[in-house]
């Protein structure tokens, strides 16, 4: 393999399948990005329906939790120093997404893009120790940092 052909694997993103290596596991998993989550206003876009109940991946930053002993996070498009709470689902922001905990509960700093992978659920749901109010949310989710 000459250097021009290495290149050009590398770029295309299949250098580790071409030698045989392991890829990461979210590799095969539909993403999601916050821009394509909404389609007009509090509307869910057809794409986002149509991954209900899928596994899928989403890129964003962990806001600080309410409290230390909950079992989720909430996913933020943006870093935020505080936990953007919302009363009720008419309140609910487009940039947001609940992510409960699969396993260990273990938080990050507020500042770390992360990728976190978890089943995608929709639905206007309360949280019962807390009284948060979510409108979508990520199930069993897990996460790197990138």
């Amino acid at each position: 393999m000459d250097r021009r052909n290495f290149l050009g694997i590398a770029a295309t993103g299949t250098l580790a399948g071409a030698f045989g290596l392991a890829t990461p596991a979210f590799a095969d998993i539909p993403s999601l990005r916050f821009r394509d989550m909404y389609s007009r206003g509090k509307d869910l876009s057809d794409a986002a329906l149509a991954l209900q109940g899928q596994r899928i991946v989403m890129t964003g930053y962990m806001a600080p939790p309410l409290k230390p002993e909950i079992n989720f996070f909430v996913l933020t498009k943006t870093p935020m120093a505080t936990c953007p709470f919302c009363d009720d689902a008419t309140d609910w922001p487009n940039d947001i997404v609940l992510s409960y905990f699969s396993g260990e509960t273990r938080f990050t700093r507020f500042s770390n893009l992360i990728r976190v992978e978890g089943t995608f659920d929709t639905g206007i749901e309360t949280d019962e120790p807390t009284g948060f109010v979510s409108k979508v949310r990520l199930l069993d989710t897990s996460y790197t940092i990138l």
